[in-house]
């Protein structure tokens, strides 16, 4: 009778303890672009408006505070997270508000990735500068 319970706790272990959480280790991606507008002084005349090369992507997974990864936009203003799990994802970029000088904010978009394979193609990141 211990033996058929341990085995039966041992199964449930198991399948409960693998039920994937966001974050690197999947076959998903998330993509995008980032798209900067640049501003005078007083962020009253748009000066020029560009897809950003070298702006930094975070991404932040599920619950987690913090993120998990960074990468940099390239020429073109693409950014690419690969390998990612299934679930809530958070991606944003640093915008400089117009309001406060030397001041930063985060631009988000809040993605789900509902099937393993997912190619997720975001809205482009407006960021200001």
């Amino acid at each position: 009778m211990i033996r058929v319970s341990f085995i039966v706790f041992a199964i449930c272990l198991f399948f409960f303890s693998c039920q994937d959480q966001p974050g690197e280790g999947g076959k998903a991606s998330i993509r995008g672009k980032v798209y900067v507008k640049d501003f005078n002084g007083n962020c009253t005349i748009l000066l020029d408006s560009f897809y950003g090369i070298d702006e930094e992507v975070y991404i932040i997974a599920g619950d987690d505070p913090s993120h998990f990864e960074r990468v940099r936009t390239g020429p073109d203003g693409t950014f690419w997270f690969p390998y990612l799990r299934r679930g809530k994802y958070e991606i944003y970029a640093l915008s400089e508000p117009c309001n406060v000088s030397g001041d930063l904010e985060a631009v988000r978009v809040n993605i789900e990735i509902k099937d393993r394979k997912d190619d997720i193609i975001t809205e482009d990141i407006i960021v200001l500068r």
